[in-house]
C-alpha cells in the first residue's frame, strides 16, 4: 500500500525549468505557425488587396496571443528572448535558466515555420527572398520591441498580470499597423520567420539587423521600467511562482516569474 494519502501532494515528473522550456517550445510554435499560416492564408484568401491580408494576419495573430498567454502563463508564456533577457536583468529568473528558455523559443519558433509551411502544402523549409533592411525599419523595430517590453512589465508591476493577454494581444495587433515594421519585436520569431518564403518571410540578411534593433528595444524598455518603477527588480522577485511554488519541495524551484509574456 502507498503511504501517500488523496491529500498528499504528489511529486511532479518533470523539474519546473523543464516544464517551462516545454511551455516557451510550444506557444512559441503555435505562434509562429499563427503568423507565417495567416499570412499564407490570407495571401490566397485576398490576392489583390495587401491591406486586406495585413489586417487579417493581425487580428488573427492578436487572437492567438490572447489563447497561448492565458492558457501557459501558468507555467511560462514569453515566447520571446528579448522578454527573457529583461528578466534576468530583473533578477525573475536565473542565468541558466534563461539560456534553457531562449533556446526553447528558438526551437519552437522553427518547428512552428516548418509546421505552416507544410499545412499548406509548401516545402517544409523554403527560405525568405523578402527584403526587410532600411533604417526606417529597424527604428521601427526599436519602436516595436520598447513598447511591448514596457506594456508586459508595466502591467506586471502594477499588479494586473491577469490581463497581460489582452494588454499584449492589444498592442501587437496595433503594433502591426503603426510600425513601418509591422512588429516582428521576437527574435525568435524573426528567425523562424527566416524560412518560409511567404507573406510574413524576412530574408537571412535582414535578420540580424532586426534583432540588434530589437535589443536595443528591450534595453531602453529595460531603463525606462527602472525609472517608472524603482522597484521592478524586488518585484519581479516577487511575482508569484505557480512552476515551482506547488512544488513539495520548493527549494528547488527556479528563480523565474509565472506571469511574463510576449508578442511574434
Amino acid at each position: 500500500m502507498s503511504d501517500q494519502g488523496p491529500d498528499r501532494p504528489q511529486p511532479h515528473s518533470m523539474t519546473p525549468v523543464i516544464r517551462a522550456a516545454v511551455a516557451e517550445l510550444v506557444g512559441t510554435a503555435f505562434l509562429v505557425a499563427t503568423v507565417i499560416g495567416s499570412g499564407i492564408a490570407a495571401t490566397r484568401l485576398s490576392p489583390n488587396d495587401v491591406g486586406l491580408q495585413l489586417l487579417q494576419n493581425s487580428l488573427i495573430t492578436g487572437g492567438i496571443l490572447v489563447a497561448l498567454i492565458l492558457a501557459l502563463q501558468p507555467v511560462s508564456a514569453a515566447f520571446n528572448p528579448v522578454v527573457t533577457l529583461v528578466e534576468l536583468a530583473l533578477g525573475a529568473v536565473k542565468a541558466t535558466t534563461a539560456a534553457v528558455l531562449i533556446a526553447a523559443q528558438l526551437v519552437g519558433g522553427f518547428v512552428g515555420a516548418v509546421v505552416a509551411n507544410l499545412m499548406f502544402d509548401l516545402a517544409a523549409v523554403s527560405i525568405s527572398g523578402t527584403q526587410r533592411d532600411t533604417p526606417n525599419l529597424w527604428l521601427g523595430e526599436v519602436v516595436a520591441t520598447l513598447g511591448l517590453v514596457m506594456v508586459i512589465f508595466g502591467m506586471a508591476r502594477s499588479g494586473r498580470t491577469n490581463t497581460i493577454a489582452v494588454g499584449v494581444a492589444g498592442y501587437i495587433t496595433a503594433a502591426y499597423w503603426f510600425t513601418s515594421s509591422t512588429s516582428f519585436a521576437n527574435p525568435a520569431v524573426t528567425v523562424a520567420r527566416m524560412f518560409s518564403d511567404t507573406f510574413a518571410g524576412i530574408t537571412p540578411s535582414s535578420v540580424l539587423p532586426f534583432i540588434l534593433m530589437q535589443l536595443v528595444g528591450g534595453g531602453l524598455a529595460y531603463a525606462l521600467v527602472r525609472l517608472l518603477y524603482p522597484d521592478a527588480p524586488a518585484r519581479a522577485a516577487r511575482i508569484v511562482r505557480q512552476r515551482g511554488a506547488t512544488d513539495d519541495s520548493k527549494t528547488d524551484a527556479p528563480d523565474m516569474s509565472a506571469d511574463t509574456v510576449a508578442s511574434r
